[in-house]
Formats: structure tokens, sequence, C-alpha cells
């Protein structure tokens, strides 16, 4: 039996094993691995299993990854997405439409400090449609608007899709990172202005809210201040080449515990004295930071560059904080040992699911499949950019059956050789960068689109009383719409690329 009849059988048999019930990366790695053992044998595959599995965990890249899952898990239950949802909806809810506006914004304020589509989902889920159907929103729109707001969560850095992304192109994180910032703000635009568009065409669908006060709009800053700091900390630090991203990671995930820290602080009188020292530390900490790295920059010197006299007093401020944070901490023990339990959890989802894809790849590799189709595409002997449409045609239709990472680790080792022959009149490394933004977006079309959707799915186990195909009909408006923004950023690839090219060194 040649190559690639063994692949395509074992792709049908990783299908049925999905059908089953198993989970994706185990179900990919027994395809995997049989697979490889019917081409090369036995004892080849079980060393290329062994030694994929140990390579894997041991990848200095991948430390990012739970980092950035850990610090998703503080924010998500650290009261942050009431406080965002609370702010966006003083400011934006006394309009038609506006509560779902308001949810749409706070999930992409959200997502810059979770990473996670199916987290931003389900937790805005719990806090906006109580919201929206105390006034009498419509179903579809309510639920539509959740869904679609909750696929920011992977575009928006810190981006786990992003991340993976990087580690199999080698490219550069940071500038992934800086790619994702103006599509994804465009994305909460363009749902906010489908909100517009159908409740002006029908009213009754999203009901004005009261209107705020201007000093309510002004204090309503103040329950996000943390979360702009620290994404303003995280993404600038990585953008001013002040951090790496893994030490950004570190710092986003001791950051967010300490925004679990202070919420829950803030509402115990007796911790408030202690608080604010702890804060007032971290304020003259960042605020020193920012001043070296800005004149670091002007003088034209590695942002990162701490003079040696201000190393031992920030490092022994830092741990005084910290230790004040982790006292203000103790009573919500349960939450961080809870956190630390679910990252470990997501953490060995995904490490199998990258040894699992990595396996299945393998196996089509040896077969000839992947050779296959990426020879395929390219003898379609058409323009490279209609080229490019073939693949984001085949990621809309993979989108709709495969888990977002399960289809980046399968597809990226086909398609981004393919991307490397073709001149889109662009350098390759920005090429490969506005590539990766357009993959994620097309990937966040699927995770809304029938018949899997994940995150629609995600909304019906919340909103049981409502039915799925009332869901499916809310997200067709913002399908519509991340549909004319994909070929936006199509025919204006400088969306995803003008900022990684005013990065530091870039």
């Amino acid at each position: 039996m040649d190559g690639l009849t063994l692949n395509l059988i074992g792709l049908g048999g990783m299908f049925a094993l999905l059908a089953f019930g198993m989970p994706i990366g185990f179900a990919m790695a027994v395809a995997g691995f049989v697979g490889v053992s019917f081409l090369i044998g036995l004892d080849p595959a079980l060393s290329l299993l062994g030694q994929t599995a140990f390579e894997t965990a041991r990848e200095a890249e991948l430390s990012v990854v739970p980092l950035f899952i850990l610090m998703g898990y503080f924010a998500t239950h650290s009261g942050l997405s009431e406080a965002l949802y609370r702010a966006c909806n003083t400011w934006l809810g006394h309009r038609r439409g506006g509560l779902a506006m308001a949810t749409i914004g706070g999930c992409g304020a959200f997502a810059a400090i979770c990473g996670s589509s199916l987290a931003t989902a389900a937790t805005m889920s719990q806090v906006a449609l109580p919201e929206m159907r105390r006034y009498n929103y419509d179903d579809r729109l309510a639920t539509g608007a959740i869904a679609a707001g909750g696929t920011i969560g992977i575009l928006i850095p810190p981006s786990v899709i992003l991340v993976i992304y990087g580690i199999l192109t080698e490219g550069d994180i940071g500038a992934l990172f800086a790619a994702g910032v103006l599509p994804g703000v465009l994305t909460v635009i363009f749902f906010m202005a489908t909100v517009y568009i159908i409740t002006t065409i029908n009213p009754a669908l999203g009901p004005r809210g009261e209107k705020a006060t201007g000093r309510q709009m002004l204090f309503a800053i103040k329950d996000v201040w943390g979360t702009m700091v620290l994404f303003l900390l995280v993404i600038g630090g990585i953008y001013t080449g002040a951090f790496t991203p893994t030490e950004a990671a570190g710092i986003g995930a001791i950051g967010a515990f300490n925004l679990a820290a202070i919420a829950h602080a803030t509402k115990r009188p007796r911790a408030r004295p202690l608080l604010k020292v702890g804060v007032g530390i971290l304020v003259v900490l960042i605020v020193s930071l920012g001043l070296f790295v800005a004149i670091n920059m002007v003088l034209g010197q590695d942002a990162g560059a701490w003079p040696d006299w201000y190393r031992w007093p920030a490092f022994i401020l830092l741990i005084a904080a910290q230790l004040i944070f982790l006292w203000l901490a103790l009573p919500i023990r349960p939450i961080i040992g809870y956190c630390l339990m679910e990252t470990t959890k997501t953490t060995a989802m995904i490490f199998m699911i990258l040894i699992g894809a990595i396996l299945l790849n393998k196996f089509l590799t040896i077969g000839g499949l992947a050779d296959f189709i990426g020879e395929w595409v390219e003898d379609l002997n058409v323009s490279p950019w209609t080229t490019i449409i073939v693949i984001l045609l085949i990621y809309l239709v993979l989108g709709c059956a495969l888990d977002a990472l399960a289809m980046i680790l399968l597809t990226i080792p086909i398609f981004f050789p393919i991307l490397g022959n073709l001149d889109l009149g662009m350098p390759a490394e920005e090429a490969a960068i506005w590539f990766g933004v357009i993959v994620v977006m097309v990937v966040e079309l699927g995770l809304i689109s029938p018949p899997i959707g994940m995150n629609v799915f995600v909304i019906k186990g919340i909103a049981t009383d409502v039915p799925l195909g009332r869901i499916y009909r809310g997200v067709i408006p913002f399908v519509i719409a991340e549909i004319v923004l994909i070929i936006l950023l199509v025919l204006v690839p400088e969306i995803a690329t003008w900022l990684p090219s005013t990065m530091r060194g870039g």
C-alpha cells in the first residue's frame, strides 16, 4: 500500500476516533504513531514518539504558554471581566444596542489579558447575558454578540495561537503580538458597527439602557486602570524591546495575580492600609521603569539597560510588594489553587495536541500527503494572491470541523513553505507576520461558523434555554463582518505589518 493511501486511511481513522469522543491530541497521536509504524516500522515509530514528547516538553520558547494561560485564569477569577463590562456599559449602555456593544468592548479589553477565545466567551456570558436579558435584548443579538466578541481572545495579544504560530515558523513572537493589535481593534470596531446596523434596522433587538452621568463615566475608569496598566506593561515592554516575550509572560502572570489580590483586598476594610502600600510601591516601580525605557530609547540605547544603582533597590521593593500581595491573597487561596490546577490541565492539553500534531505531521510528510497538497496548491498555475485565497478557503472549510489549535498545528507546516515561494510584493518576514494574522482571523471565523463553532457551543452550555439554531442566526451578521475585515486585510496588508515595522530594531 502506498504512502498517500495510508495517509488518507490514517486521517479517516483520526476523524473516526474524534467521532467516538477521543480528545483531538490523542486522536492525532494515535493516527500518527500507527501510520508511522506501518511506513517505517514499530521501533522507529516508538523512538519518534519518545523523542517528540521529550523535545516538545523541553522547548524553552513554549514556556510562555503556561505563563500566559495562568495570566488568563487569574484575570478570569479576579473580577476583572465584571469591571471591564461595567466600564464599557457605563460609556455605551445608553445607546441602541449599547449593551451588546459594551459586551464586545469588554471582550476586547478582557482578551488583552486573557488570550483565550473560549475563556473570554464563557466569562463574558456569565457577566453580560443576564444584563442584556434584563433589558429585553433579543436572544439572537445577545448570544451572537458574546460568541463573536469571544473570538477576539485569540487575536489581541497575548495570544497562545500566535505564540504557537511563531514557534512553528521560527518567527518573532513579539512582532506577531504587535501585528495583532490593529486587526484586533478593527475587529472590535467592525463588530460594534454590526450591532449598530442591525439595531438601526430593527430597534427591538437591542433597546437602550440607562444613561450614565459624566461623573459615572469618569469614575468607571478607576475600575479598569489595573487592566490597562498590565496590558501596556506587557505589550509595551515587548514592543519597546525592554522585555522578551517570555519575560513579559512572567510579568503578566504576576501582574494578573496582583490584580486578583487587589480586587479581593478592596472588599476588606482592614486590608486597605496595607493595600495602599503595595500599590504605591508598584506604581513607583512601573513609573520609574517607564522613565528608564523612554530615556534609553531617546539616547538610542537598549531599552532594557537598567542602571546598576537601580537594580537592587528595584528588586528589594518588588519583593516587598509581592510579599504584601501574597499576604493580601491568603483569603483567596482556593481560587489561586484552582487557577494553578486549571493552568496545569490546559497546558497539558495544549502540549498533548502539539505532540499529537507533530506525530501526525511526520506521518503525513513520510507518506507524501503533505508534499502532495503543497504541490497541488502550487500547481494551480494562478496568481500568488489567488493561491492565498485558495489556502484561506481551505482554512474556512477546516475551521468548521477542527479545533483552532489543531488546525494551526496541522496546516502551517504544509502551507507556510508555499508562502515562501509566492511573490506577494512584500519582504518575506512581513509576509510571514501578515499570513499569521490572516490565519488567526480565519480561525476566529471558524469559532462561530456552523456546524461546529466552538464559541457557539460554549454559549449554548450557559444559555441552555436558547435553541442552537437561534444562536447561529445571531452570529451570522458578525460572520459577515469578519469576512469583510479579512478581505480588507488581504487588500491592505499594512494593517498587520505597519506596527511591527515600527518596533525597536524592526
